[in-house]
């Protein structure tokens, strides 16, 4: 049974999953579905055709599912889609998708999502993505599983960011960055590898180590970068983790690929 605080404003359509906690002041829409135990603390407004998953929790004065910030938005039946045992942290906002995008807009699970940070429409965000303080992704940006955005950050709409990837906090990214990769910078270079993270989740030394050989034949200077991803792909043909970066470089995109600058030394890792 759903726990609401007799000042939210709660549509009586609205779906409610067993356990919800509604706080005081929160605005939850007709189309609207709340999973179990997802937790509004309080001034929270939710709407538009917005699930979010189970155990989530969304804090105060957080805007969710309201319209895109977008002038070709004419009204369409967008949606939102959050997964489970996400955390969405004060003065966060989230807007569905467009007929331009797809129509939906995905944040996955095990998210956290800090104060201010902003997810335009259209966006897909994978699972255990950490938004640091006033991250700022831009229409269409697609966000792999695990990846990290740093502080003030803001990213170019259509920018794909690989699964582990690590963006430094006041960067501004306007390429793709692989998987794995750490970026820096205004406007964002390639800075290397994510070391640190790649270990933290306990992948495999030697898996680690052919990448730092791999990174090194894709991003020299000899030849042209679809030979040397094919030298690469031939040479760690059996590493998952240079697969992945092969396979997202040969992979559609609207953008070109965040690369290193040379003129840059890039910064020691433990």
């Amino acid at each position: 049974m759903a726990n609401i605080h007799a000042t939210a404003a709660v549509d009586p359509n609205a779906d409610l999953g067993a356990d919800v906690e509604i706080g005081p002041f929160c605005v939850v829409g007709p189309e609207v579905r709340l999973g179990r135990g997802v937790v509004l603390h309080s001034h929270v407004a939710v709407a538009g055709r917005t699930t979010i998953g189970d155990s989530c929790q969304v804090f105060p004065f957080a805007s969710i599912g309201h319209i895109p910030q977008d002038q070709k938005y004419q009204g369409e039946q967008s949606s939102l889609e959050i997964g489970s045992h996400t955390v969405i942290r004060e003065y966060v906002t989230i807007n569905p998708g467009t007929e331009g995008g797809g129509l939906v807009t995905r944040v996955g699970s095990h998210c956290l999502l800090m104060v201010g940070a902003h997810v335009a429409h259209d966006c897909q965000v994978g699972d255990h993505v950490i938004l640091v303080n006033n991250a700022t992704l831009a229409g269409h940006v697609t966000i792999g599983n695990h990846a990290i955005l740093g502080g003030l950050c803001a990213v170019h709409q259509f920018v794909r960011i690989g699964a582990y990837g690590f963006v430094g906090g006041m960067s501004g990214v306007e390429k793709d960055v692989i998987p794995f990769g750490m970026v820096l910078g205004n406007r964002a270079y390639l800075s290397g590898l994510n070391i640190v993270g790649l270990k933290r989740h306990g992948f495999p030394r030697e898996q680690i180590h052919e990448l730092r050989q791999a990174y090194r034949m894709m991003f020299s200077s000899e030849g042209t970068l679809m030979e040397r991803l094919e030298d690469v792909e031939n040479m760690f043909a059996s590493n998952p983790l240079v697969r992945q970066i092969t396979e997202f470089i040969k992979s559609h995109s609207d953008r070109s690929f965040c690369v290193p600058n040379n003129n840059v030394p890039a910064p020691s890792q433990s």
